[in-house]
């Protein structure tokens, strides 16, 4: 798959998701970007979790931690937001980005799916 069919297939395959976006986290930008709203900018948030990403990969160095992040849940409210890092084939340096509706949404089923979509992504 493509950026654009992935972030399709994010959006139709998992159940409650409002937005996707794929992110190249070493510069901020976004790849790519389906749904959001007026009350969701995805480059706004692409960008802001670019940060995320950064704060917690010099963390995880200063701590000694030789894992890898496999994703990163954001809680609020009313949605989840859940960052997919990507690994192998081109992906490193990029992450996806769901913005999931909580009331309407499973989300070990969105991690799974995530997981899914990044085997079949093509860079």
């Amino acid at each position: 798959m493509n950026v654009e069919t992935s972030l399709k297939e994010a959006m139709t395959s998992i159940e409650g998701s409002v937005g996707a976006a794929l992110v190249d986290y070493t510069s901020g930008m976004a790849l790519g970007t389906l749904g959001g709203s007026k009350d969701l900018d995805l480059t706004v948030a692409a960008a802001g979790n670019t940060d995320v990403i950064r704060a917690k990969t010099r963390t995880m160095e200063m701590l000694g931690l030789k894992e890898d992040i496999e994703d990163v849940l954001i809680t609020l409210g009313n949605q989840y937001h859940l960052i997919r890092l990507l690994k192998g084939r081109g992906g490193n340096g990029l992450f996806l980005y769901i913005v999931l509706d909580k009331a309407k949404s499973n989300l070990a089923m969105a991690r799974h799916q995530l997981k899914r979509i990044e085997s079949d992504l093509e860079l």
